[in-house]
């Protein structure tokens, strides 16, 4: 289906899982039926029309988007390129969102459309072998950042600061990686944009750690995370901040999904120290977001998982395989899996 087209298709089936009435948990699904393993979710709001403006990529070049809520969705694609891998996506409106995809070499490359998806631009990649993005996230419209895996030792890290032209950082700024380690292109979550100086981002295989810079990458600072990181399928794979500055890490072994062991870690000194939460969730996490002050979600293939007291004890609540989250607010957290699945996360959070 070429970028322009405008056909839409109506929601396949509305389904909610719910636990107990206690609990007040539940997944309404708006979406699902689609031939495509989605890995990006974003939102906004379109305060012209006080809708929500929903966004999710995949494989299979998908592209899907709503602009009433999840009711309705549109698909979408980038001329020429229905192979590649979307596993990123960040939106600012119902016109304006990036777009990553992920592979070897030129098949890593970043997009923006202006349009709602009309068009696209390509604004970034390489033929460089060793290319091979992970992850995106912005500050504004104007200032975004992206990271690869390691070229000759050292995590790439891109960006841009016209929200037009791409450039890595300088080589002596760029984070030393250890050996055999990398980051996982699992939900776009392993790289967290605080602000244009301050950026976290995680890594995996062999190794588990957090790499954190407060001066725009002159300098970085690393700690080791008590996550499982035995072999090349393991380590962390999102990260992510709440408001009262609690930072929780979750990962595990996708490889074996249902060891539930050294899944999640927490930090309330800015990731310099870490300790285990106390109560694992319940399986390898893909992706965490953090839902207030307290409440943390994560999900990954084997289910979901909750907590209210900022990442230290977690509880398993019924849901669909979901690799990756966004939350615009307490109210709206958004989750995008297989078989083209996006969800909405209904709760009665703790105050």
């Amino acid at each position: 289906m070429s970028c322009r087209s405008k056909a839409r298709f109506l929601v396949f089936f509305i389904l909610v899982l719910e636990l107990p009435v206690a609990q007040a948990q539940s997944w309404k699904t708006l979406t699902g039926a689609v031939d495509t393993n989605l890995r990006g979710i974003s939102a906004a709001t379109i305060p012209s029309a006080g809708h929500i403006a929903i966004w999710a990529s995949g494989s299979h070049g998908v592209i899907l988007r709503s602009l009433d809520d999840g009711a309705t969705w549109t698909r979408l694609s980038v001329a020429g390129q229905p192979d590649l891998d979307f596993r990123g996506i960040v939106a600012f409106s119902d016109k304006t969102a990036y777009l990553m995809s992920s592979g070897e070499g030129d098949k890593s490359r970043i997009y923006k459309t202006t349009d709602g998806g009309q068009s696209w631009e390509q604004q970034y990649t390489d033929a460089n072998k060793s290319l091979f993005l992970d992850s995106i996230g912005c500050v504004s419209e104007k200032r975004c950042l992206a990271l690869g895996d390691p070229i000759d030792g050292k995590f790439l890290i891109l960006q841009t600061v016209d929200g037009q032209n791409w450039k890595s950082l300088p080589q002596q700024n760029l984070p030393t990686a250890l050996a055999k380690e990398g980051a996982f292109a699992a939900s776009n979550s392993n790289l967290v944009v605080e602000s244009e100086s301050e950026l976290y981002l995680v890594t995996g295989g062999f190794n588990a750690r957090v790499l954190h810079t407060n001066d725009a990458g002159k300098t970085w600072s690393a700690s080791p995370v008590p996550v499982a990181a035995d072999n090349a399928s393991s380590g962390i794979f999102a990260i992510t901040r709440s408001l009262e500055s609690q930072i929780v890490a979750v990962g595990g072994d996708y490889s074996n999904p249902t060891i539930a062991l050294r899944i999640a870690a927490v930090s309330s000194d800015s990731a310099k120290s870490w300790q285990p939460a106390a109560q694992q969730p319940t399986g390898y996490r893909s992706a965490v977001v953090s839902a207030n002050e307290k409440s943390f979600v994560a999900v990954g293939p084997t289910g979901c998982d909750l907590s209210n007291d900022s990442g230290l004890h977690w509880k398993p609540f019924s849901g669909p395989p979901l690799n990756a989250l966004f939350a615009l607010d307490a109210n709206h957290i958004y989750a995008a899996g297989p078989k083209g699945t996006i969800a909405r996360f209904l709760v009665a959070l703790p105050k």
